[in-house]
């Protein structure tokens, strides 16, 4: 499944468990508050639950798989946990999923990335013709 528009994207983070998800990416935005990307990869990591339920192994495959045409390679390498050994972002990310799962605090609501997903979102959509996804020339 590949994800088209943020709205189908919000449908999706509705339908998982997203308390988890909105205390990841505030997580993400309390130690990296200019890193709209690393914070958004901490709020859609998860998805991959609902798009293959009874996989575990594959969920953070096709969760990165859905968000990449939508949200670029960056988001894309962070939801799949690939990058170098020593990726700092990736560190965070993965520190920040850790800690979203016991920590106590409110994370806000859903509705709140929204203008976040989107212009996110609307940044890959106006590429150049012949520049891939991740900004470099096809």
């Amino acid at each position: 499944m590949e994800l088209r528009s943020v709205e189908e994207l919000m449908d999706l983070l509705y339908a998982c468990r997203y308390e988890h998800a909105l205390r990841t990416a505030a997580l993400l935005r309390r130690t990296r508050p200019a890193d709209k990307e690393l914070q958004v990869a901490g709020l859609v990591h998860g998805i991959g639950q609902l798009l293959g339920p009874g996989d575990p192994t594959g969920q953070a495959t096709r969760a990165a798989e859905a968000v990449r045409p939508l949200l670029g390679e960056r988001v894309y390498g962070l939801v799949r946990h690939r990058g170098p050994a020593a990726d700092d972002d990736l560190l965070r990310l993965q520190h920040a999923v850790e800690e979203g799962r016991t920590a106590a605090f409110d994370a806000g609501v859903l509705e709140d990335w929204r203008t976040v997903l989107e212009l996110i979102a609307a940044r890959y959509s106006r590429l150049a013709p012949g520049v891939g996804r991740d900004g470099r020339s096809a």
